[in-house]
């Protein structure tokens, strides 16, 4: 609690005497006899503030001269607790009158040392309007209008009310007849407006009017009043789905009521969006699109309001528990859109997407089917399902099983946008050091058009159709069930949602939150800053740079080290000197420079907090032998970390809900014969891309040119005759 004793100066502090007329200078009595004031907050009814007044009252000081002397020194805090609140004890009231009379509105406050007075009228100022009484001499019809007065002080200032000024031009009618002055009546000039919140945003609707006498204020929601709501303003700090509602406000006096118009106050929840991207497969070839393609898909979304998580590389049971949580955060109304880039296949109608344990072969018991997620999202009774399939549709030969899913609901919001054609491969483009999706090159030149989702899936395949690249290989497949003019620009869907799913919606943007950056000082004098970039929502950057540094010590460096296990961080792709050699060629131009970089992935693997070591190595000049110092820093669960993916299987997973024809379910079932099948010649180049080579660096990597194998668990394509129609640095390859 801020007091006057707390404020003012003790170090030197003069105080000019009323009685003596002198200046008393003792800064150590003063400072004494201060604290003294201060432990009064200790007594019951104590007053710091007030002993100190009446302590210098004893030296024959008044408030005019304490006032002068903290003016004197700039101390507005002190000000504002010294200077009484302006209080308006005669308000303006509401006129009707005649034209060419005499019109006074009066407005009176109290205060101190002094007030100042101005008029508006509307939003303008009155010229020489700068007196409590606003005075029209021969009112015209011009003047007709609202009032309001401003009264401040040099440190605050308080509004009067509005007042309605009427006019009436003239006396007599056309006949000759006597006219009645306009009624005082209400007149609301302040309407409540209608709203659009996000749960947690503060609501705040208001109502002004004139009248008189003042008029009073009730609230109403619906049909009902609302307890607190006697004011011109109904505030809530921190709206929930039951605020959700019409809203309107009577104002009445004790000769009539007024209604105000009636405004919808509306709860909005997400759009949402999960994207995954698999590339370091462990038994398969490793990919290089999905990189670019989901950061750049992420990108897109955020700027149509999606509230969008992207993945790279996860394992079956990672999968699925994003899929589960993804699942949680849809309800009645949200558009759900599920991007998947990686391997894939389709065998009878049913599309699977391959995490990146899969065995070799695979086979469904392995893999996460996508028309089962659509069948658990329309248990949501979601507004719009999409699904965006970066992945091949070739049958999987190793794959007899048969699955037998539940009938999907007839619900006409339906809409697939698979990459390519069923028994086709896609394709990757490769330029300039990095690979996008062919499908992703047309697909991001048109995602922010507002039309509808099928309309724009349309443009994308007749562009798609114009590239002389992969003609006859590779061409947008469509599939709708859409009956309405859908966008993903639409508004975000306004809906009833259980607070269950609210309190799940809150903790998913919670686990999105990534650590500020923070600075560590070590003994040796030198700081640093350490901070943090999200790359992906499981995937980020850290980077240390030398902010401060003593001339004694000639080098130094800060090194980022012992991260947990889990994350399997290899020190030799840490502390870089730039983000492209840790690998992230993503978010280069948006990082510090001169900093040492470490590239942290899989974070949903993160089981407890994120713990490291800040390691300085120095040396001082005119010494050979270097110093390191070191910090322990925990910077808690970032990003998805918090969301626990890596843990079993969630009540709701996709993954028991897939059954044979018997009953059983495909994973009981199909675990053992998967198993058994392992050929030994799991990490031969493959078709996809030919970019398995352990030793050269990606781009590197990406520079070669691909060649063509055979892998006994992926359908392949010969593209010899393709690779002809490039140069070195654009190529095209197989995405199984």
């Amino acid at each position: 609690m801020l007091t006057l004793c707390s404020l003012l100066p003790r170090d030197s502090y003069l105080l000019k005497c009323n009685e003596r007329n002198h200046w008393l200078e003792d800064s150590q009595i003063f400072s004494l006899e201060l604290e003294h004031c201060s432990l009064q907050v200790l007594a019951p009814e104590g007053s710091p503030s007030w002993s100190l007044l009446q302590l210098m009252g004893e030296r024959g000081c008044t408030v005019s001269e304490l006032t002068e002397l903290l003016h004197s020194l700039q101390h507005t805090e002190a000000l504002q607790l010294l200077n009484p609140i302006i209080k308006i004890v005669v308000e303006p009231e509401s006129q009707a009158v005649f034209s060419g009379q005499m019109v006074k509105l009066s407005c009176w406050a109290t205060g101190y040392p002094l007030l100042y007075y101005q008029w508006f009228k509307e939003k303008k100022m009155v010229p020489n309007g700068n007196s409590p009484e606003l005075i029209f001499n021969q009112v015209t019809a011009e003047d007709v209008g609202l009032y309001i007065c401003r009264v401040n002080s040099d440190s605050s200032y308080e509004f009067s009310q509005w007042a309605q000024l009427d006019v009436c031009d003239s006396q007599r009618d056309s006949d000759g007849n006597y006219l009645k002055l306009p009624e005082k009546k209400i007149h609301i000039y302040l309407h409540p407006q209608s709203q659009n919140l996000t749960v947690g945003q503060m609501l705040i609707l208001q109502c002004e009017a004139t009248g008189n006498p003042p008029p009073q204020y009730q609230w109403y929601k619906e049909e009902s009043p609302l307890p607190n709501g006697e004011e011109k303003a109904y505030v809530v700090s921190c709206v929930d789905i039951e605020h959700q509602g019409t809203y309107w406000c009577r104002v009445y006096n004790n000769q009539e009521n007024e209604e105000s118009r009636k405004v919808k106050v509306t709860i909005a929840v997400d759009k949402v969006a999960l994207l995954m991207g698999n590339m370091s497969y462990y038994n398969h070839p490793k990919l290089k699109a999905p990189l670019v393609d989901v950061y750049e898909l992420t990108n897109l979304l955020r700027q149509l309001d999606f509230k969008v998580v992207s993945l790279l590389d996860l394992t079956e049971p990672e999968m699925r528990n994003a899929v589960d949580e993804f699942l949680l955060l849809l309800d009645k109304g949200v558009y759900g859109l599920l991007y998947y880039a990686g391997h894939g296949y389709e065998n009878y109608g049913n599309s699977f997407m391959v995490p990146i344990d899969a065995p070799n072969p695979y086979r469904a018991a392995n893999c996460l089917c996508v028309q089962n997620i659509l069948k658990l999202m329309q248990e949501k009774d979601t507004g719009l399902n999409v699904f965006l399939l970066d992945m091949c549709r070739k049958r999987n030969e190793y794959d007899n099983t048969v699955l037998v899913l539940d009938a999907l609901k007839v619900t006409a919001n339906i809409v697939f946008g698979y990459a390519t054609c069923q028994g086709a491969e896609a394709f990757e483009i490769q330029q300039s050091g990095l690979a996008n999706g062919i499908f992703m090159k047309f697909l991001k030149e048109r995602l922010l058009e507002d039309k509808k989702i099928t309309v724009l899936l349309d443009g994308v395949a007749e562009d798609m159709g114009k590239c002389h690249l992969t003609k006859g290989k590779q061409a947008l497949e469509i599939r709708s069930s859409l009956s309405e003019k859908r966008a993903l620009t639409d508004p975000i869907q306004q809906t009833v949602t259980s607070a269950e799913a609210l309190a799940r919606n809150l903790q998913w943007a919670k686990a999105h939150e990534l650590s500020e950056s923070m600075y560590l000082q070590f003994q040796c004098g030198v700081r640093i800053q350490l901070g943090f970039a999200a790359e992906f929502s499981n995937v980020m950057i850290i980077y240390t740079r030398i902010v401060k540094k003593p001339p004694e010590i000639t080098v130094c460096n800060a090194y980022v080290t012992d991260f947990p296990l889990e994350l399997d961080v290899d020190p030799k792709e840490a502390n870089k000197g730039t983000p492209e050699e840790t690998g992230s060629y993503l978010l280069s131009k948006n990082l510090p420079k001169h900093c040492l970089y470490t590239r942290i992935s899989s974070l949903q693997k993160l089981k407890e907090d994120l713990t490291f070591t800040v390691c300085l190595h120095y040396e001082y000049m005119g010494l050979e032998d270097p110093v390191d110092e070191q910090k322990a820093v925990n910077i808690g669960k970032p990003l998805v970390a918090r969301l626990r993916i890596h843990q079993g299987f969630g009540k709701c997973s996709c993954f028991q809900s897939c059954s044979l024809p018997n009953g059983a379910s495909s994973a009981q079932s199909l675990a053992t014969e998967a198993s058994g099948f392992c050929p030994s010649h799991l990490n031969q180049p493959h078709s996809y891309t030919g970019f398995v080579q352990s030793g050269p660096s990606l781009i590197e990597s990406l520079r070669q040119p691909p060649r063509c194998h055979y892998l006994s668990n992926i359908p392949v394509e010969t593209t010899d005759e393709l690779e002809s129609d490039f140069s070195g640095s654009l190529k095209l390859s197989h995405e199984p």
